[in-house]
């Protein structure tokens, strides 16, 4: 018995080489995507904190069928997201979640976000309360090289942490072990763990060999 299959016209193919395109590209530039994606169950509700160019949502979306909202304080992101169709708001996380209800999204994401934060105890607690579970990642102050260049007097510049002291956007340093002791404090409980290094998993001796974290958590 033969097989019917759908016609895909040209510019339908096009699209779809464009779209896979664009998330191995997003893939490459942020290895932490690949871990977060593994942690998304299809079709939910997410919520992205931080959301930048909306890159993350834009490829949860394309393949996991997700549905959900970005929210970016950046113009030039809120821009881009919303060029990329994702349903973005423009809102200062400092000031809070109160938009959102308890529980309202399956997965809120701060990915590489937390580092930018001054209020960080306060939005970790808004994270866990406004998601049943949440996906935080964050580079890792750690990493051998940046206790390196801080014992040669430097503050840290790598492909983690890009920017240097005067014009980095990331008011918090933090290390593998500063988030698990900050963890209980602020009722967050860790479900699962990955520490990544060039999109690999470091798994013996994460805090000093690993240069970026992604946790996954829930309200204790």
């Amino acid at each position: 018995m033969s097989q019917s299959t759908v016609p895909v016209n040209s510019a339908q193919a096009a699209a779809l080489a464009a779209s896979r395109g664009r998330i191995a590209a997003s893939l490459a530039e942020r290895p932490d995507f690949r871990v977060i994606a593994r942690w998304i169950e299809p079709s939910s509700q997410v919520l992205d904190l931080g959301c930048s160019d909306g890159s993350l949502l834009r490829l949860l979306i394309d393949e996991l069928d997700v549905s959900g909202y970005g929210v970016e304080i950046d113009d030039a992101g809120v821009l881009a997201s919303a060029q990329r169709g994702i349903n973005v708001i423009q809102q200062n996380m400092e000031d809070g979640l109160k938009l959102f209800e308890d529980q309202s999204f399956d997965t809120v994401i701060l990915s590489q976000t937390l580092q930018t934060l001054h209020r960080t105890a306060d939005i970790l607690r808004e994270t866990v309360r406004v998601g049943r579970e949440a996906i935080v990642s964050f580079p890792n102050f750690g990493y051998w090289p940046h206790r390196l260049s801080v014992l040669q007097g430097r503050m840290p510049v790598s492909k983690s942490l890009p920017f240097q002291w005067h014009n980095t956007p990331n008011v918090r340093v933090l290390t593998i072990k500063d988030f698990e002791a900050l963890a209980p404090d602020v009722g967050v409980q860790i479900l699962d763990r990955a520490v990544l290094h060039n999109g690999r998993l470091v798994s013996v001796g994460a805090n000093w060999r690993g240069s970026l974290a992604v946790y996954r958590v829930k309200r204790s």
